[in-house]
């Protein structure tokens, strides 16, 4: 497999060694379908509010540069992934209404390391990954960098799926595609996030929301999609509740 840690200069080759598989559907659209993931219908998941409560408590838990060095591979985590100009970084400070928790750096892909952030419980997690297809790095550095995050993908247990980011206005990147053909070959959940929803108006946004889904469909990769703002607030609650049932959150 190759994952989006190199440059676009490297995606076209990375794509061959993709392995297309079943997919594991999951929620729709810009509120969790409740009929998709059987863990969401559970009695026992909290209402989003109180989920993001929850996320609140989220603080910094450690950074490893390699898999050999994050924490003890237990309980549940849930990654976020996507270019390094997607959002990672505001959407996470957003969901835990912490401005400065994950910190962007000032020049896209730059960041090297795999952040780890807990709330008040060591084994569940959030994760936010190294971003792809940006990084202004020398390419001995993408390479090592792909290697890491490609042996965090397909090593770590405790992964219990992937939360990918997208710019509205910059949809389904070849690494973007290449992400989600991996996910589904690997049975991987993955939600979908359209970040910067605030970039175009509601009806714009809410066509493109529409016409990513259908190329999705038309790919088999019937992935959740929702809009995003971190700016706006937008969509907190159905990602709270996404991250909530993900990470075996019970209240």
């Amino acid at each position: 497999m190759s994952t989006p840690a190199s440059s676009t200069a490297t995606e076209s080759s990375a794509t061959d060694t993709l392995v297309h598989d079943d997919a594991r559907p999951i929620a729709d659209l810009t509120a969790v379908d409740l009929t998709i993931d059987p863990a969401i219908t559970d009695l026992t998941t909290p209402s989003p509010a109180r989920c993001l409560q929850w996320l609140r408590q989220t603080s910094f838990l450690t950074s490893a540069p390699k898999l050999a060095l994050c924490p003890p591979d237990e309980g549940f985590e849930i990654a976020f992934a996507g270019r390094s100009n997607a959002g990672k970084s505001s959407a996470i400070n957003a969901i835990t209404a912490q401005r400065q928790l994950a910190r962007a750096s000032k020049t896209p892909g730059r960041t090297q390391m795999i952040n780890f952030f807990s709330m008040n419980n060591a084994e569940q997690r959030l994760v936010d990954l190294p971003g792809y297809g940006y990084a202004a790095v020398p390419e001995a550095m993408k390479l090592v960098w792909q290697k890491e995050l490609e042996k965090y993908l397909i090593e770590r247990q405790s992964l219990t799926g992937l939360i990918l980011l997208m710019d509205i206005r910059h949809p389904l990147k070849h690494f973007d595609e290449m992400m989600l053909q991996w996910a589904k070959s690997r049975n991987l959940y993955v939600h979908v996030l359209l970040t910067k929803a605030d970039k175009l108006n509601r009806g714009p946004a809410s066509n493109t929301l529409q016409d990513v889904k259908k190329q999705l469909k038309a790919s088999g990769l019937d992935f959740s999609i929702q809009l995003f703002s971190a700016l706006q607030k937008q969509g907190l609650d159905e990602l709270a509740s996404v991250i909530a049932t993900r990470l075996q959150f019970r209240g």
